[in-house]
């Protein structure tokens, strides 16, 4: 419903002590205490399954809330400080990085940014390479063929590298985790 066309009100009575509280949250907000109750009953009634007018006069259920609903958050200096770090470790604006991690949280994710994926999937890539590689020299060892190729020492070296790549990007896959749980630059107990 449109500002100007909210010509309908709610009544209700409270003890003095109720009154005062509410007054301090709308203060709080710098709004007015029939704004902070006006949001209070549009939210209480999105948790709904019915139908809510928004505040542009469409009318949609509560499920199709828009992705880009916004979210405000107070946060100290220092943790806005924080947030600006760790985002951009991630290569992340910190709005995304909030989100992202909020969604992590709520949905137990482990998520990758982008380019960590990317990285990741280059890796796996060259380990297949490898892997195909090693295939066919064991197949031509196999058979017996004598063709030009790495000796014994070049093929242990070959597997001590796909052991270390494994085991790195293990650790990456652990780090990315707990960065998450725990934050940039905190060292796992």
């Amino acid at each position: 419903m449109s500002l100007m066309a909210a010509t309908q009100f709610l009544k209700t009575r409270v003890s003095m002590q109720e009154k005062r509280r509410v007054h301090a949250l709308a203060n709080q907000q710098l709004i007015t205490e029939s704004t902070w109750l006006k949001r209070l009953v549009v939210n209480a009634l999105c948790g709904t399954a019915e139908s809510v007018p928004d505040l542009i006069g469409s009318s949609r259920p509560a499920e199709t809330v828009a992705r880009n609903a916004r979210l405000y958050v107070r946060l100290r200096p220092e943790d806005r400080l924080l947030l600006r770090e760790r985002a951009a470790a991630r290569g992340m604006p910190p709005a995304t990085y909030v989100s992202v991690l909020v969604r992590a949280h709520l949905r137990r994710l482990a998520p990758l940014p982008k380019e960590e994926l990317t990285a990741l999937k280059r890796s796996v890539a060259e380990l297949g390479a490898i892997g195909r590689n090693l295939n066919q020299i064991a197949r031509a060892a196999n058979q017996d063929v004598r063709a030009p190729g790495p000796a014994a020492n070049d093929l242990r070296a070959m597997l001590k590298v796909c052991g270390a790549l494994r085991d790195h990007v293990k650790g990456v896959i652990k780090a990315n985790a707990d960065s998450w749980e725990l934050g940039h630059g905190e060292a796992a107990r």
